[in-house]
């Protein structure tokens, strides 16, 4: 500013006190301005002297104050300037980084216009990209009308088989008695499987026979599993890779001596009894070998699931399809007693002495099925061969 004063009689440090305040006034407040200093006496309240252009000490007091709340409003709204033009900064970065430098900035500040220029240019970019995956696809879509048609086909095909089979299992099913059927597994999965109604009771010895043919290698499977909760593994019989046939009670285990892949029908029976865990193995009527200490004086819990071809990692499921039957399943039944070697001969050769289970009877009105294994008409000892 300007400064308008005489030498004589006067402080210099008040009057360059007063520029310099004022100075830094004036570099705060934004605008054309100047400001005239003053001189004042030593000894003279400042804002109680009298100018040279007679302005009276109280509007100096007001002017002073209207001018410090105007820099303040002005210092205010210059940081909320600086925060919108640092935010609009940032975001057009980013927008210069998407479009590849396509987008400029011009005396750092966003132009409205430009913005939308560029949201526009990347919606036409986007249109034209939906455009040429639209025709590319048009252009493939005889392949894609004959891979459709020949998947139609196919399932039209299988749709029609599995009907055919329905109504040949309804067939024979009218003309059969309930016990007279098979079960079929044709695949190793980990979805097909029938499951038995009924729970077990609890029981002190057992005996469960059935008829198997399979030729699946390396092992036929799991015929069966049951399971309780809290055991997974209460009463199993599985062959599995390449260990020989086993059965588990309460997740212990005993080899059993079959050899029963050769692609023919075998009976199987094991009997066992909780005292001493003595156990026994039978195929086609004759003893193959037996054993002790199989799970003593562990009874058979009661309330569990009966699954046949699925081995149980869970109860009532965590099948695996490594460890599911392939094969033929019939004639499975189970009794709560150890039958004798005469009893086993019987049905290993369809005497007409020969029982069923008192626990478990093989009946088709017993089992559900699922995941797409099938009944057929089976006569045991019919199909030896």
């Amino acid at each position: 500013g300007r400064m308008w004063a005489t030498r004589s009689g006067f402080s210099w440090r008040l009057l360059l006190f007063s520029c310099v305040f004022l100075e830094s006034l004036s570099q705060d407040f934004v605008g054309q301005t100047q400001f005239i200093c003053t001189s004042v006496p030593k000894d003279v309240d400042i804002c109680a002297a009298t100018l040279q252009n007679s302005v009276p000490g109280e509007d100096l007091k007001t002017t002073v104050m209207q001018l410090r709340e105007t820099v303040l409003q002005q210092k205010e709204t210059i940081i909320n300037q600086k925060e919108t033009i640092r935010e609009l900064t940032s975001k057009l970065a980013r927008c210069e980084s998407q479009s590849g430098g396509q987008f400029s900035r011009s005396n750092n500040s966003v132009q409205t216009n430009s913005l939308k220029d560029l949201l526009q240019s990347k919606i036409d970019d986007l249109e034209k990209q939906v455009l040429s995956r639209v025709n590319s696809i048009e252009e493939g879509k005889p392949g894609l009308r004959n891979e459709t048609e020949q998947r139609g086909r196919v399932e039209s095909t299988l749709t029609s088989l599995h009907q055919r089979i329905t109504d040949l299992e309804k067939g024979q099913r009218e003309n059969r008695p309930l016990d007279k059927f098979q079960l079929t597994f044709p695949l190793r999965t980990n979805y097909m499987y029938a499951k038995v109604k009924k729970s077990l009771p609890e029981m002190y010895a057992l005996t469960v026979c059935m008829w198997l043919k399979s030729n699946a290698s390396p092992g036929v499977g799991t015929p069966f599993s049951y399971a309780v909760p809290g055991q997974a593994n209460e009463l199993v019989l599985i062959e599995w890779g390449n260990n020989p046939m086993e059965i588990l009670i309460n997740d212990k285990v005993a080899k059993l001596p079959f050899l029963i892949n050769d692609g023919k029908w075998h009976h199987i029976c094991v009997t066992w009894t909780t005292r001493d865990g003595v156990w026994e193995a039978y195929q086609d009527g004759v003893k193959r070998g037996g054993g002790e200490n199989l799970a003593p004086y562990h009874p058979i819990k009661p309330q569990g699931l009966l699954i046949l071809g699925q081995e149980q990692d869970t109860y009532g499921g965590g099948f695996d399809a490594t460890q599911a039957f392939v094969g033929d399943l019939a004639n499975f039944h189970i009794w709560d007693r150890k039958l004798s070697e005469g009893e086993i001969y019987n049905l290993a050769t369809c005497s007409s002495k020969a029982q069923v289970g008192n626990v478990f009877a093989w009946m088709e009105t017993s089992l559900d099925i699922y995941g797409g294994a099938s009944k057929w008409t089976f006569e045991a000892c019919r199909h030896l061969n």
